[in-house]
């Protein structure tokens, strides 16, 4: 067995469901996954039911990740038509501020320009002011943010018209950073055939000439997140599907997998997983040691794993490089399939004043 020993990796776009939906996933069962995936810090998007936009929301949500968490954590807020000026009062203790200018799960979808711009305009420059924004909605908030002169984060790019933007948009100074989501990198349409209507999420999966120019663009790609987003195989299978898939768990061997194959770096891994989301986001060093096996060979199964959610789309895929071992602060947290961290055990990585 080769063990190699990575720092504690950073999911910088992870849904609980946690308060609200627990029959999805819970804040234990999403941090004993992360933790099973080598994530040792998580932050949780604010599209939870109630979603989190305001101080009582966001004292909610936290005592919910207080007494669950297994891994340290943050939570972002959730931008609404109304909550500009008091949201970014609330900046210091928060991940940041999650803009959804396209459609998604749950209700925060921003309605106009004018909501955008207030909230651009109106957040600080750190934490983070994270963007969902897809085709036309991007070339938007790019030119709103250069008006601003505010750095913005681009979540879950998928298209190549998108990512050359972000190219170009870079090119002429425009603070954005941007990440995608491992399924956008390792599946496209033509897995919908297999899917069915497992395979709903958003943003869409794309053409393969999108996700070939993905590949291409690694060196415009800051963060690999992996946009873990659980619904039950039988909400999946229903007759209005909910977008989302599980990822905590199957983005690092992936990305393992891509090492191995030559279409990706290990450094380039550990900075997309590490270096640069503690960078963006603000968040402090960390001595959290993930010990893998680079070489072992395994087969993704959903019965394996930690997440509450009960399938995977990468279902039956082979994949290299196996999480064996994770220490935080000392103490071995997961050891070979087993979750050691106790419920509460994690850190709250922000100003926590409730």
């Amino acid at each position: 067995m080769t063990t190699l020993r990575l720092p504690g990796l950073v999911d910088v776009h992870v849904h609980t469901r946690d308060p609200g939906q627990t029959h999805k996933e819970t804040w234990a069962s999403a941090t004993a996954a992360a933790l099973a995936g080598g994530f040792t810090t998580v932050l949780a998007m604010p599209n939870t039911r109630p979603a989190v936009t305001d101080a009582t929301t966001l004292a909610t949500a936290l005592e919910a990740a207080r007494t669950g968490a297994r891994c340290d954590y943050a939570l972002y807020l959730g931008g609404t038509a109304t909550n500009g000026t008091a949201a970014a009062a609330l900046a210091p203790r928060t991940a940041g501020m999650k803009l959804y200018l396209n459609h998604t799960f749950g209700d925060l979808r921003l309605p106009d320009l004018d909501t955008w711009w207030a909230h651009l305009a109106a957040w600080p420059a750190a934490p983070p002011l994270v963007v969902h924004a897809e085709g036309p909605a991007l070339a938007a908030v790019l030119l709103m943010a250069e008006w601003l002169d505010r750095p913005i984060h681009i979540c879950h790019v998928s298209r190549a018209d998108e990512i050359r933007l972000i190219a170009r948009a870079r090119h002429r100074g425009i603070a954005v950073t941007c990440e995608v989501a491992p399924h956008h990198l390792f599946l496209d349409e033509t897995a919908l055939a297999r899917l069915g209507r497992r395979g709903e999420v958003r943003p869409v999966l794309a053409d393969p000439s999108d996700r070939a120019a993905l590949w291409e663009h690694l060196d415009v790609i800051d963060c690999f997140a992996t946009d873990h987003a659980p619904h039950t195989s039988a909400e999946k299978d229903g007759d209005d599907p909910p977008p989302g898939f599980p990822g905590l768990e199957t983005a690092l061997p992936l990305l393992l997998t891509a090492v191995h194959d030559g279409s990706l770096t290990l450094e380039g891994l550990v900075g997309r997983l590490s270096t640069n989301p503690r960078r963006i986001f603000g968040l402090p060093k960390s001595d959290a040691v993930v010990e893998v096996d680079p070489d072992e060979e395994w087969t993704i199964a959903a019965a394996d794993l930690q997440t509450a959610c009960d399938w995977t789309p990468f279902e039956g895929r082979v994949v290299r490089g196996r999480v064996h071992r994770v220490e935080v602060r000392g103490t071995t947290v997961y050891a070979d399939g087993k979750v050691l961290a106790m419920t509460g055990s994690g850190n709250h990585l922000r100003e926590d004043h409730t």
